[in-house]
């Protein structure tokens, strides 16, 4: 059984409250506000259920046992260079060396124009009359309240057991652009994500050791893995050299205490990186305990024609590496099969990209949940098999239009996430996927 996620409605956050508030409030009339805390964000109230979803999150648990999680606007705290003081309030946190450092443009591949739109609006009659009473309500409940799989099965009455493996999630900085790499450990550590993946790009921070380390002490949320420099945008940051980038990629996980570096697969015009790639990575691998994951990328649709614009292959499946990455909004853009490819890389699948996507030429990193890529049940598979790796929430909220709305959607994703890493656990279960 897999927990799933509802789509959310969009539009403005004052349309969407104001559909939750119709119905939630009973026929005496609206209920007493929440307890408010000091920096602004309500504190947890009720459920008849007793059911303990992320906070800013209007939810309805169906019929099946599932919880659907819309994913509503609420007040964004006004930008400052002092934290506001109170409950959860930290002071202004360490910032670029450089400010007004460059940052990627509009055109970065990294973070493309997603290829359908985020939503319906919903009007909120129709959310009320949907709701039935008590089951559909805006709930508040302070960071790090993830209700577990476990939970919410027994929550819902079911007779279900859920194996928890010890797979860590945690939020890739890219997922908050355009906001920086700062911002990025502050939302992970607010949300509750076991630690983040640092893309290094031309944040100055994001290749600041010093300033990551010091990120870390801060907030109190470890380094899991690091993305090298590989991508178009990126060709200049630590050097021009692949090599050289890897080398210092490793430098920097090996000081931060990150288990693993992804790596994309060379561009075709990098022939002589290309030529030596598999077995260059296949001798840094020998060399330290941290993992050279490479990425399944994918080929370029040219009228009609696949072109493949890496070296040796946009796949990593047949390349014998060591660690692979498997992103699922690649998968999405290559039309590949997710699971299948999970199953034919067995234990070298050591780090997953959580996205999602349509099938569509851009790569959408959508997420997960709003596409049709099988999420969910890579997930519960992964779990089934106690993966131990890494589960990076890799997502596109750049059309985010507010700081709330971009924390409401890495809040879904992770909640996506806690909510399918699970395995049914019962002596009468199946066994899911291929045995470790």
């Amino acid at each position: 059984m897999r927990l799933g996620i509802g789509r959310p409605a969009s539009g403005g956050g004052q349309r969407r409250f104001a559909a939750a508030d119709a119905a939630a409030n009973g026929p005496d009339g609206p209920a007493a506000p929440p307890e408010e805390r000091p920096d602004g964000l309500a504190m947890p109230s009720e459920r008849p259920d007793g059911l303990v979803l992320p906070y800013g999150s209007a939810a309805r648990q169906g019929e099946d046992g599932s919880v659907q999680l819309p994913s509503p606007s609420r007040p964004a705290p006004a930008p400052s260079a002092t934290a506001p003081t109170g409950a959860g309030s930290r002071p202004a946190e360490p910032g670029p060396s450089q400010p007004g450092a460059a940052r990627p443009g509009p055109d970065d591949p990294l973070v493309p124009e997603p290829g359908s739109p985020d939503g319906e609006l919903t009007d909120a009659p129709a959310l009320a009359d949907a709701a039935d009473g008590d089951d559909f309500g805006l709930v508040a409940v302070p960071p790090r309240a993830i209700v577990t799989p476990r939970e919410a099965a027994a929550r819902a009455g079911q007779n279900w057991a859920a194996g928890i493996p010890a797979a860590k999630i945690a939020l890739s900085t890219a997922s908050t652009y355009p906001e920086s790499t700062p911002a990025a450990f502050e939302m992970a550590a607010r949300l509750g994500y076991d630690g983040v993946e640092i893309m290094v790009w031309t944040d100055p921070v994001s290749q600041d050791v010093q300033a990551l380390r010091r990120l870390v002490d801060y907030h109190g949320i470890p380094v899991l893995a690091i993305h090298s420099p590989c991508l178009l945008l990126t060709q200049r940051v630590w050097g021009t050299d692949p090599w050289a980038k890897l080398v210092r990629a490793r430098a920097a996980a090996e000081a931060l205490g990150a288990q693993t570096v992804v790596v994309h697969p060379p561009f075709r015009w990098q022939r002589d990186y290309g030529r030596e790639f598999v077995a260059g990575i296949e001798r840094m691998a020998q060399e330290t305990d941290v993992r050279f994951a490479v990425e399944n990328m994918f080929p370029l649709r040219a009228r009609g024609r696949l072109v493949s614009a890496y070296l040796p292959n946009w796949s990593p499946v047949e390349d014998g590496y060591r660690h692979v990455t498997l992103d699922l909004s690649h998968t999405s853009v290559s039309r590949s099969d997710a699971l299948a490819m999970a199953d034919a890389l067995g234990d070298r699948l050591a780090h997953v990209h959580l996205a999602d996507g349509t099938g569509s030429a851009k790569d959408e990193h959508l997420v997960p949940g709003r596409g049709n890529q099988p999420c969910g049940a890579l997930l519960e598979r992964l779990a089934s098999n106690g993966f131990d790796g890494t589960i990076v929430v890799e997502i596109n909220t750049r059309r985010a239009e507010s700081r709330a709305d971009r924390e409401a959607d890495l809040a879904e994703a992770l909640a996506f996430a806690r909510l399918n890493l699970a395995a049914p656990a019962s002596p009468t279960a199946q066994a899911v996927g291929r045995s470790r």
